[in-house]
Formats: structure tokens, sequence, C-alpha cells
């Protein structure tokens, strides 16, 4: 088994092909996208999320984009997250370390991920970089791929990778496609051209310090200007929390007009709290898209190409969500890019095709068809949550893990739907059945639920109890694939038309099943806490549970969100306090 893995300088991924289909593992959490930070503590090594937890409190022991400084010679990248220092062979480290070896931390994490899911040992992979990357930096991924005791078969260009996963190879004998690759830290434009089977990068352009980590800097210090602010006057710490906040507003305004940016205490006293609309985000990226727009214009004047040459035009990366940004390329291509992979998991996706051809793992398929709607399943609220979303080729498989909504419950109904909108009551229920388990705390018990449509149609819906490993499993012929075009456009239409307040319902949904379960624990924590909570504490705790107890009646639902935000943020040291107290007193039981 040869493992996909996608090393990004924001995010990283990994994949591999099962049962002769490439997939991306996800981790516990159920994540397939990990966070390329490492947080070095005196007690331990941590990756991805959890490193970025760390972030506001310990920043100066979090590292970020690593990327940027793998097989570079001390002094050639000015600024980085973390103090840098010139190794003995001239080279960069940074908290004593070289970036090869902090990029090894996230590669073991990766390979730990793949070998938790896959149950078996992976010693192998192909890891991707991008087209720019000199032999030096080649070399210096291939290292870490070494430390983190994988043997790199391939190191694959990432636009040669995109182009893999959009299928892009099969577009005709002689092809020339361009990949808009805008990350997390950084862009490049890739032009590449396939012929008999093989991708060649006929230029590639980029910009190393321009990416999603920009746009959210930039959109903080907007932020901190708005509320008269001297942004680089604040804490490390502080300038975090507004950084953060910003990444969350961008996100949000993709999908809505104006979002509320929220920073309560993000100095321990001081709170910001102000609308920010997609205008004013559109003018502040203005400037950055028009350095990605260059970067094109100068990548097909090296190909000697004319944007109408080009066969097709895919966007890769999460900032190319922005529909700015999607906008903006669409323009200058004079077409429009294609959308069928996610962003964030195409690069992950095509190194896992690659390895699956160099291990032989990947059979030869013929796809016959797309699921004309997503596929998915009624979670606890009533709320959809798509396994398989439409339009993706078949044959394919997802799954997820699911756990029980109430203590003591003693079985889990699974209703299998079909279709667009936000709320199950508005989708196809196309079957349900029941999975029993052992009833156990709420949260405790867990189910996997697995969808798998085969070359024919046919959907196989899996639930196994994973406490006892007992499968039940459910055949459902054809309803998945063929549906009545009219049906398909009505229920597609009805999505478009009931978007905002299908969205506000699901927010809204969401936000009360939090409040619901967050309110009464902070109750308990309070009477439990004692002298462990200042004063000052638990007045901030108990305002918040107000305001959440406020907007629960009002039944708005970015009101309670941000409330429930709040409440969830003021309460992040009581709790920690808690389970230490919690941890001590089980250490005295055991040593008395």
């Amino acid at each position: 088994m040869i493992l996909g893995i996608d090393l990004g300088t924001t995010n990283s991924a990994v994949g591999a092909v099962e049962s002769g289909f490439p997939i991306l593992l996800a981790d516990a959490e159920g994540k397939r996208i990990t966070p390329s930070a490492v947080w070095f503590g005196p007690e331990g090594i941590e990756v991805g999320r959890k490193a970025l937890r760390r972030r506001s409190a310990d920043p100066s022991r979090v590292i970020t984009s690593v990327k940027r400084l793998m097989g570079r010679r001390h002094g050639e990248e000015q600024g980085f997250c973390v103090p840098m220092e010139r190794g003995a062979d001239g080279g960069v480290r940074v908290l004593g370390r070289s970036p090869e070896e902090v990029s090894a931390e996230i590669l073991k994490e990766l390979k730990r991920i793949a070998e938790m899911r896959l149950e078996r040992e992976a010693g192998k992979a192909v890891i991707t970089v991008p087209a720019y990357f000199n032999d030096a930096q080649r070399a210096a991924t291939k290292r870490a791929g070494e430390l983190a005791g994988l043997e790199v078969v391939r190191i694959l260009s990432e636009p040669t990778a995109a182009a893999l996963a959009y299928g892009l190879d099969k577009l005709g004998e002689r092809s020339r496609v361009a990949v808009y690759d805008l990350g997390g830290g950084t862009f490049d434009l890739s032009v590449l051209e396939m012929q008999d089977g093989v991708f060649q990068v006929l230029s590639t352009r980029g910009d190393t310090h321009l990416g999603g980590d920009d746009i959210d800097l930039e959109l903080a210090r907007l932020a901190a200007r708005s509320a008269e602010l001297d942004f680089d006057a604040l804490d490390a710490a502080a300038r975090i929390r507004l950084i953060e906040e910003a990444e969350r507003v961008k996100i949000a305004l993709s999908e809505s007009e104006s979002v509320e940016f929220l920073a309560p205490f993000y100095d321990g006293s001081r709170s910001l709290n102000l609308t920010i609309g997609r205008g004013a985000l559109d003018a502040l990226l203005q400037p950055l898209v028009s350095r990605t727009i260059l970067c094109c214009r100068q990548a097909l004047a090296d190909a000697n190409l004319k944007p109408e040459e080009l066969n097709a035009v895919v966007l890769v990366g999460g900032s190319t969500r922005i529909p700015a940004v999607r906008k903006a390329v669409a323009e200058f291509f004079g077409q429009e890019p294609d959308l069928s992979q996610h962003p964030d998991e195409a690069v992950a996706l095509g190194a896992t095709i690659q390895a699956g051809v160099l291990g032989g793992t990947l059979r030869k398929m013929v796809l016959l068809d797309v699921t004309p709607l997503s596929l998915g399943i009624e979670t606890f609220g009533g709320l959809m949550n798509v396994l398989i979303p439409r339009n993706t080729t078949i044959p394919c498989k997802a799954g997820e893990m699911f756990t029980n909504a109430a203590a003591g419950q003693q079985s889990m109904r699974v209703r299998v739907l079909q279709g667009e909108r936000e709320m199950a009551r508005d989708n196809w229920e196309l079957g349900n059945f029941e999975v029993p388990f052992e009833p156990a705390p709420k949260g405790q018990a867990r189910v996997g639920v697995q969808f798998r449509i085969d070359e024919n149609g046919i959907l196989e819906v899996l639930a196994r109890d994973v406490t006892t490993g007992i499968d039940t499993v459910v055949e459902i012929r054809n309803a998945a694939v063929d549906v009545d075009d009219e049906a398909v456009e009505k229920m597609v239409g009805e999505s478009v038309e009931h978007a905002f307040e299908d969205m506000a319902e699901r927010i809204f949904t969401e936000a009360k099943m939090k409040a619901e379960e967050l309110l009464p624990a902070v109750d308990q924590a309070l009477a439990a806490a004692g002298n462990l909570v200042s004063p000052e504490s638990r007045k901030e705790i108990e305002e918040a549970a107000a305001g959440v107890r406020t907007a629960l009646a009002e039944g708005l639902p970015n009101p309670l969100k941000a409330a429930v935000q709040r409440l969830d943020a003021a309460t992040e040291a009581l709790a920690a306090a808690l389970v230490e107290r919690a941890m001590e007193e089980a250490m005295e039981r055991r040593l008395g």
C-alpha cells in the first residue's frame, strides 16, 4: 500500500486506494483535513487542531507554514511565526529544529491517521510539492518523509495531482489546462499539457506570500481600524484571536452578504463587535486578487498561450471558494472554472490516484454516471447530513461516525435521504431502518454509517455498531441515480429559492442543540467550581449564559450562534481548571 499525501502550507491530507477506489482518510474527529501546525511543548508534541488550539495561549511554541522554510538557506525567508536561527549547515532552524524535522511531525500524524483507518501499517508514500519547488526543496520534502518513517516513492507536482483528481487526463489526446491554486499561504498558477497520458508543466508563476492567511490578516486589520485600534500594538495572543475570528468571518462571507465580527475579551478586557459586509471583503481582496491575475497573465505568456486555447481551468485551495476570486478567474480566462472537486482535497486525491497507479491497486474503471442529488441521513434536530454530494462520480463510497443523542438509548433509526435542502423533512426519503446497540451514556455509543454506490447505481447502506461489530446492511436499487430530470431540477431550484431561510434554520437548530447541551453543563460547573473561578470570571460566564438564554427566546440564528460561541470561549479556562482538579484528586486517591 502506498499513501497519497498533500503536505500543504496551511493544511495537509492523506489518502489511499481501498477496494480499487481512491479515498481520503479522516482523523478521529471525522476531519479529512489536518492543519499543518505543530506545537513543541515541555510535555510533548501536538499536531494539527490540537496545536492550533494552543496558539492563542502559547504562540511562541506553535509552528505554522513551515513549508515556506523547506530547502531554504538562513536569510532567504524574511519573517516567520517564531524566531528563526541559523543552523550549522547554513540552513534555517526554528525552536531548535530543522524544517524537515517539523514537517516530519505532520507526516507522522498523517501516517498515524492512515494506519488507524486502514488498520494496517503504511510504509510508502507519494508526497506533493508546488511546481516551482527546486531540487533542494524537493529533497528536503523527501527527507521529511524519511524522518517520518516513510519511503517516498514519488515527489509529485501539485498541479499535476490536481489535474489527475479532476480527471483531466481524460480530456483528449492532447489538452492544455490551467490550475489556479490559492491556498492558505501560497498562490501559484500552472499551465499543463497532457499528451499520451503524461502531464508536462509548460509554465508556472506564483507568489509564496499570498494566500488565505494574508486575507485573514488584512481582514483582522480592517476590523481593528474600524474600532480605532492599533493592530500591531496588540500582544501576540490578542492578534491571533482577531485573525482567527477574521478567518471565520471570511469563510461565512462566501455564503452570506454580511457577518458579525465577534471577538469577546480578545485582550482579556476589551471586546470587538462589528458587522462586515461582503462588499468590504471584496474591496479588501481586490489588490490581492489582482496579484494572482498578474501571475496568470505571466504564466500564459511563458507558455505562449491565450486564455481561449485552454481546455479547462480548475480551482485548488480553500481560498478559491471566495466568490470574488471565482468571478475574477472566470472573467480573465473567459470560461467558468471547473468546480467538480473539493478544493481542499483535490491535490491529496490526485496524489492518492498516483499512489494507486504506482502500487498497482487502482484498477481501470468505466465511470458510468454521477449522483444527480446529494445523499445523506437525518441527524439529531432534523438536519440533513450529506455523505455523498450531488454530481459525485460513481462508483463511490463515503462514511461517517455517529453517536447516541440520549443516555440509555438502545437503537438509532437511520433515515436515508436524497436532496439539496438543509432540513431532513424537505428531502426525499429512500428508506429507513433501525440499528440496535447496547445502552450507553449520551455520546458514548458509536455507529458507523457508510454509503456505497456501485457502477450499476445501486446504493448500499451499511451501519455498524462499533462496540459489537454487528453490521446492518440495506440495499436501495437505482433510486440513488435513476431520478427524473424534472424532479432533479425542481429539487435544485427549491434549494436555491429557500437557501437563506434553510441555512438560517440550520444555524439556529445547531446553535440551539449546542446551547441546550452547554447551559446545564455550565450551571453544574459553576456550582462545582468554588474558588477555582474568580468573581470577575464568574460574572463574565453568567452574563454569557444569560445572553444565550435571551438569544434562545428571541429565536434568531446568528445572535444565538454568536452567544453560544461567547459562552464557549468564556468557559474554556473554567473547564480546564475543573479537569486539572479532577486529575489531582484522582492522583491523590491513587497515592492514598
